[in-house]
Formats: structure tokens, sequence, C-alpha cells
């Protein structure tokens, strides 16, 4: 029975809503860090929920993330100094871990992520299928192609962990206290928006500055009781443990096979075997029962019983030994298996950290770091682009699209992170105006951020399949080259429908958007300006276009995966008396984009307007009439090439776009999708924020200075350390291209640049660039010679040997800070 709870304060700066290892971590580093004055309010007992059943891995390897395997590596290492500093024992065992790769894919994928995790300090070895059964004798390994050994990794008792938190927070003087019931949150308007100010609970109401929602499972349906939108979702996750067996020993590593969807370590001297079957199963879509906590949940063994059968298999000894109990526990997970962290843009001063998709034990600790510091410094200081809770969006939190997708992320975490895989469940979500008319001309649609949209063309919607997923080369490869080498030789079609999109209107509209813009975007009408938003610190919150229609009147478009972030930034930025609007148009209009030499010559066969370079030179921004419709035309790029971009209301899409098709039969028009619009822009040396740069970036670093008005009158958000920033320069690290010198290989992502044999960066996205004949990205590298005043400059660039690590191969490269292909913009002015 819960023991009664301690007297409720009136008032706290922090509360904290939920006792798992996430919420105990929270409160730990936010009293270490000086705020005492922290209450966690748990409405059972410490643990109850999920952290309590966790298997309690202890592993640093397996992501592509800097973030990611940063936040691991803390947490490993302050579990093990946790029991010094509390007395209270946290089960840390260092007795190493083994991921077994067993087909040619899993080895590339393994490959991949062990020279990632080398660069952020894992100590990993790839080891042989004979030194995988010498670690772990029950192994069968006849099928094992490599095993991935990290040897200070292992396992941690999940309660005693969270003990410990919890005890290093109360000594540090946060309360914690149990058996108290959060029922909802007070909050108060402004003009910028709802501010939390408190929460209500069955034993009384808390004023305070911060509420910190850590509910776990029942975060989502906590949140939507006052407005916050946390798409995650439990689902069924099942773990079985055996009898003793003799010989097992808790020296034994951890070990992972994905291809057998289990995982083994010893458990009271028998084995646990866990599963992620391919097929997850989600429980209780409706709404978790407030009352469950410390409970388990029927087994299926009709559904489970193949998955576990094949994950036995790879221990042999365990088809043959007593089962003394087979687990199913709930665990939450997210739509793209990414946690659901940070500020709530809805509710000020109202954080989320949930949605852990079974990694909350070994994450914990670093996560509560994280949102510590966030909290208490009113920023992040890791990257957080890719769990950022202002990602989220209304559809998902839709019962069906949980229910379907949630499954389909647990059985994601064994399967094969093909670089191209896509999600089968909870499409369809949101469709362009031209959606059946791009699937008639062969589209084949991948998923941005819920829209459908092409990411190539068949020559027949037959075709247009995606075919077996690969590391390589697949089967439409010469589709994606077709498209690529249009848009550079004649003229190619993009719906980019998805990008978000926002009017922004107002007497005080130009003023408040110059003071969020580092560029000067209040000037002359009729024109696009590219512009960064930094914080106080001069680091990137967004790089987006401004463009300013007319006085008063703007249109503001960031990449689909900021919409949210965007939105946010606008609304807590634009001062509380302006008389501006911001209206999210992203839904209500169709953006098609017109790319390629021919571009000018299709588009003036279809409208009276003068499109001569002198009448629409680069960056004009004006409304065309196009048979019995009109388009706002800005003359624009994102792929190096003369071009267009159209933004068309949704009712007179399709009339606009077919009168272009139409035309451009006599121009060469060929439709390109996102593989070819990425290739194309990774070829020119063009940023994608949330991919290349993130929140830790600076302008400077990234090559981006040439956008920073620094002396436009009034100045802008973060000016002062803007200029510090440009006066530190040369600058120990750079974004740089990189260019594959053997056509080859590919780069997708996190692969390791070496110069003079010496790991100084990764790649942070990654293409094909058909027109440069290599593969290409752009990549963030540093000066590392230690002790001295290296920067990274052209001379360090040009006198360096360069070579490019790719599947355990280094091949030479070629780097640049200018764009390799047309670095002077002669094809874009013409």
């Amino acid at each position: 029975m819960p023991r009664p709870s301690a007297a409720l304060p009136s008032h706290a700066r922090v509360v904290i809503v939920g006792g798992g290892i996430i919420g105990c971590s929270i409160a730990y580093h936010l009293a270490h860090a000086g705020c005492k004055d922290v209450v966690l309010l748990e409405r059972d007992e410490i643990t109850s929920g999920t952290t309590w059943h966790a298997a309690g891995l202890m592993v640093t390897f397996g992501s592509l993330s800097e973030t990611s395997t940063e936040i691991r590596k803390y947490s490993r290492d302050l579990y093990a100094r946790l029991e010094a500093e509390t007395g209270q024992a946290t089960g840390l065992r260092q007795c190493g871990f083994i991921e077994v790769a067993t087909t040619a894919d899993y080895l590339e994928e393994h490959r991949r992520i062990s020279a990632f995790n080398r660069y952020c300090g894992v100590d990993v070895e790839e080891i042989s299928p004979h030194e995988v059964q010498d670690l772990f004798p029950a192994a069968r390994v006849d099928d094992i192609l490599a095993g991935f050994y990290v040897k200070d990794d292992g396992r941690v008792n999940p309660v005693d962990v969270t003990m410990a938190l919890a005890k290093g927070a109360r000594m540090q003087g946060a309360k914690i206290i149990s058996s108290v019931s959060v029922t909802g949150v007070t909050k108060k308007n402004g003009p910028n928006g709802d501010q939390v100010t408190g929460v209500t609970t069955d034993q009384g109401d808390i004023t305070c500055e911060f509420v910190v929602n850590c509910a776990g499972m029942w975060a989502r349906q906590f949140g939507e009781s006052h407005g916050v939108i946390i798409p995650n979702q439990a689902v069924e996750h099942y773990y079985l443990i055996t009898e003793p067996i003799d010989g097992v020993s808790r020296d034994w590593p951890v070990l992972e096979d994905p291809s057998h969807y289990g995982y083994f370590r010893e458990e009271g001297g028998g084995l646990m075997v866990g599963l992620f079957e391919p097929e997850g199963k989600a429980w209780n879509v409706d709404g978790i029962p407030q009352d469950f906590s410390f409970g388990e949940l029927q087994p299926d063994w009709e559904r489970m019983g193949p998955y576990l059968e094949k994950a036995m298999s790879r221990i042999p000894i365990t088809l043959e030994t007593g089962i003394k109990n087979f687990f199913c526990g709930p665990e939450s997970f997210t739509p793209d298996t990414s946690p659901i962290v940070g500020e709530a843009p809805s509710l000020k001063n109202y954080f989320i950290c949930t949605g852990l998709n079974s990694i909350g034990i070994l994450s914990g600790g670093g996560l509560g770091r994280v949102v510590a510091h966030w909290i208490l410094n009113g920023k992040p200081d890791v990257d957080v682009t890719a769990f950022n809770a202002d990602r989220v969006q209304p559809y998902q939190n839709e019962p069906a699209f949980r229910a379907a997708r949630a499954g389909e992320s647990l059985a994601d975490v064994y399967k094969c992170h093909y670089p191209t895989k896509l999600p089968s469940t909870g499409r369809d979500a949101m469709l362009s105006p031209l959606h059946d008319r791009l699937k008639a001309a062969g589209a084949c649609f991948t998923v941005a951020s819920g829209w459908e949209s092409p990411d190539w063309y068949a020559p027949t919607p037959e075709e247009a399949v995606t075919g077996a997923l690969s590391y390589g080369r697949m089967h439409w490869w010469p589709y994606w080259q077709a498209e690529h080498r249009a848009t550079r030789e004649a003229v190619a079609l993009t719906d980019m429908s998805f990008m978000a999109k926002f009017m922004v209107e107002g007497q005080d509209a130009g003023a408040a958007l110059n003071f969020i813009s580092a560029n000067q975007v209040d000037g002359a009408h009729e024109q696009i300006t590219y512009t960064q938003w930094l914080d106080d610190d001069g680091l990137l919150e967004a790089d987006l276009t401004v463009t300013k229609l007319k006085p008063g009147k703007f249109m503001v478009v960031a990449t689909d995966t900021m919409r949210g972030h965007t939105a946010h930034w606008m609304k807590r930025n634009i001062p509380e008396a302006a008389d501006v609007t911001v209206h999210d148009v992203t839904n209500d209009l169709c953006q098609i984009n017109i790319q390629g030499p021919n571009s000018r010559a299709l588009l003036q066969a279809i409208t009276t307007a003068d499109l001569s370079h002198e009448a629409f030179p680069f960056r004009r921004a004006r409304q065309i009439e196009i048979g019995s419709g009109s388009a706002l035309c800005i003359r624009i790029t994102y792929v190096g090439e003369l071009g267009y971009e159209l933004y068309i209301p949704n009712d007179q899409a399709i009339e606009i776009y077919d009168r272009i098709v139409e035309e451009g039969k006599n121009h060469g028009l060929k439709h390109a999708g996102l593989a070819a619009l990425g290739s194309l822009r990774l070829e020119k040396a063009y940023r994608d924020y949330g991919h290349d740069l993130d929140n830790t970036d600076n302008a400077f670093e990234t090559g981006l200075g040439f956008a920073v008005a620094l002396n436009k009158p009034g100045g802008f958000k973060g000016a002062d350390a803007a200029k510090a920033q440009k006066a530190t320069g040369p600058y120990r690290q750079r974004l740089v291209q990189v260019l594959v010198n053997d056509p080859e290989p590919l780069l997708w992502h996190g692969e390791i640049l070496y110069r003079n044999g010496v790991a100084i960066g990764d790649v942070r996205a990654g293409s094909y660039g058909h027109t440069l004949g290599g593969a290409v990205g752009l990549a963030m590298v540093e000066a590392k010679t230690e002790g001295s005043n290296e920067a990274v400059t052209p001379e360090f660039l040009r006198t360096g040997t360069w070579e490019i690590e790719i599947v355990d191969k280094r091949y030479p490269c070629t780097v640049s800070f200018a764009p390799l292909y047309d670095p002077k913009m002669e094809r874009i002015k013409v």
C-alpha cells in the first residue's frame, strides 16, 4: 500500500509530475544546479508505471546522434558514481555489451554506427564470432558475421538507480512526495500566449514557475487536459526469465541480436530473453487507467510464440530450460521513436520529458541534466532539433494513428535502419492538392512531417514501388539521376507544399520580423530575404526566408520539420504590445517549384508578366496570372539554378499545375522528387536546419555570416553575441562541403572525416552529386591539434590530406568552404 504523503507545500519554483527515472533525474539535476525549491509529485510510489519493470540495459552503443550518444555516456558515468554520493546502490554492472550482425546489411549498419560512436568516445571493438562465444558461451554463433563489443557498457537495476537519484535530489533539498495525484495545471493568459502558474492535486494546489510533465505513459492524457499535444502511446513489451542455468555467469555481457528480435542477459542465475518483435501492439489507446501502477499485462502466447522461439534459438539452452516468468508490461513509444522533450509551444514554462521508446534507463541520467539546464538557463546546451517537443503535430494524437504507429515504432527498434526506410502506418495524414496528379505521373511518395511528398518518379505509376531497401544503389537510382540532370540541364517541377508557411501582418510586422531576423528583412517590398534567427547567445534558432509582400505584410517560409519551432519562436519573441498577427497558412497554399535553365522560358509562355532578368531579378516576389488563376511567384532557388517558387491557393493549384505540365513538354520538363532536391542542394552546399544546422551552431562557423546584417539600424536579437563571434575568427570549427573522389561509395549521415590521419569531423547530411560525380555532403570539422591556436582556414583545408571513412574503409575526398558547384552563382543570376 502507498504510504501517506508528506504535507504539500503551497509553492515551489519547479513541480515535476511523475516519479520514474526521468522525473527523479530532473529533480536531482535541478537540485545539484542550485535550484532547491523543487517538488516531485508521484501519484503512487517512485518507479511505479514503467520504470520498475525495465530491463535495465546500460548501453552507449547504437546511435548516429552525437546528442543521444553523449546523453548515454553521461548516464553511465553518473550511475557509476551515484552510490558513492548517496550510499544507495544502483546495481550498475559494467559487464560489457555485444551487438551481433548476421546479415550484410546489419553488418554495414553496425560498422557505420561503430565508426561514429568511436568518434564520440565510445570504445567499440569489432570482434569475431569466436570471440562472441568466448564472452557469451551459451550463444550460437554459426550465422554471426561479427560482434560489436563495448566493454564498459552493461546493466543497471532500474529501481535502485531511480532510488539513488531520488535520494541524491533529497540530499540537495528537493522534495519528493508520493501518493499525490496531479489533476491539472493552472495558467494565466498573456499577449504572447498562456503561461503555467501551478498544479492542482487531489490534496491541494501548488503555485509554481515551472511544471515538468514526466508522467510516462500517462503524459499524453495529462497534457490533453490542458491543451498540450504529447503523442506518446503505450505498447506491449515482453521479456522472459528462465529458471537458473548451470554455468551462466553475472559477468557475461549483455547480448543483442536484432535479426532474432532479442536481447539477452543474466538474471537470477538464469537468462533474461527480451523481445522487440517485428509487429508491436498498442495497449489502451483510449487512455491508461489511473490506478495502473505495478501492474502486468496478460501475455499473448499465440502472437508472441514464433518471435520468442526465434529469439531463444540464439541461445539454444533457453529452449531446454524452464520458464520462471513470461512478462508483459507497457512501454511508451512516439511516432518517430525519438523522445518528446522541451517546453510546450502552447504553454510557456510547461516542460515535457517523456516517450523514451524503451531507452529511459540508459538515457535517464543525461536527459535529466539536459532538461534541468534548459529550465534554469532558458535554452538547451545540446542539439535538440530531433526531439524538441515543438515538432509534434495534432494529427499524431489521433487514436487510430497512435494505435497503428506505436506498434510500428516498437518493431523498428530492431529492424535494419536503412537511410531511406519509411513508416508504413499512419500514412496519407496530409495530402497536397496535386497528390492525384503526382501519383499519376509516377510518384513514389515519402513522408515529410506527415505530408505525402514524391521522393522520386518512376516511368509509370505501377513501377513506383519502394522495392528492397539498401545502403547502396537502389533500383530507382537511374530515375533519381535523370531528375537531377533534368534540373541542371532543362527544367524540373517539384511539389513543395509541405514547407512551413506563415503570413505575418500588422503595422509593426516589419519591425518585429526585423528584430527577430539577423538579416535586413524590412527593406524594399516584393523582395525575399534569406536569414537566420538567433538566440541571445548568437546561436541558430531558424534558417528560413522572409518575403516582404508589401508594407505590413510578410510571408515566412521554413523547412517542414521546423514548422512548430518557427511558430513558437515568433510567438515568444514578437513584442507583447506589437500590432502583429501570425497566421499559419501551410495547409492553404500549394507550393510548386520550377527550377532549371529552361524555367523562365516555360513560365513566360503561360503568363503575361514580364519575367526577364531586368524586370524580374533574383529575389523578386510578385503576384502573376497564370490562366484564370494567380500565384505568388518568387525568383529564388534551393538547387543552384535559375528558378522560381509558386505559392498558389489550393483551389487554383490543379489548373496551374496542368498548364505548367502541358507547356513543359516544349521545354524538357521533368518531375523531380525530394531525393533530387537533396542531391542538388548538397552539390550547391545549401544548408538545411535540423540536418546540417542546429541550435548549438552560430552563423559564422556554418558559413552563413553573409546573411547576418551586423550593422542593421536598430540591431536584432543576438546582435551583440554575433558581433563577438565574428570578431573571434578564424574559427576552430567550420561547416565544409565534402566530395568523395571515388565515384562508388555513398554518403548518408555520420561518416567520419580525417585530416592527416586524425578524425576531426562527421558528415551531418549526405547524398550523391550526380553532376559532381561522387558522394557529397556537409560536415562539421574541428581543428584538434593539442595546445595550439590552429583554426579551420582555407590553408588548413588546402594543406591537409583528407579522407573519409565509409564502412571501415577510407577514401580520399575534397573539402571546401565554397560550393563545389557553381561557386560564383553564375547559373542563378541570369
